[in-house]
């Protein structure tokens, strides 16, 4: 079963290639995603990589968390999964009648 792993601190120029070649040392990466900002593009500053069996996914976040890359030490550790809300929380709502002059 494949086992889903956070890498954060990346360097902003780090592809996808480039996790996928920085994880498979380590053992067979299913998949590797840098996430990118929707509105410029650019990469946020972590991803996402899958390897093959729990065991690879171990030996990379033994190998790799806390070690420099691009001048950053990375974050390496199991992913968890989403929560339901977002990171904002809460609603967008202000309330009874906010700021509006009549």
């Amino acid at each position: 079963m494949s086992k889903k792993l956070y890498v954060g601190n990346l360097s902003y120029e780090v592809t996808d290639h480039d996790l996928t070649k920085m994880f498979e040392a380590h053992g067979v990466v299913e998949s590797a995603q840098v996430i990118m900002d929707r509105d410029t593009g650019r990469s946020k500053g972590f991803g996402f990589v899958e390897m093959k069996s729990d065991q690879e996914a171990s030996a990379a976040i033994a190998a790799l968390h806390g070690v420099e890359s691009g001048g950053r030490p990375l974050t390496v550790n199991e992913a968890r999964p989403k929560t339901s809300g977002g990171s904002r929380g809460g609603s967008n709502s202000r309330g009874g009648y906010g700021n509006r002059r009549y």
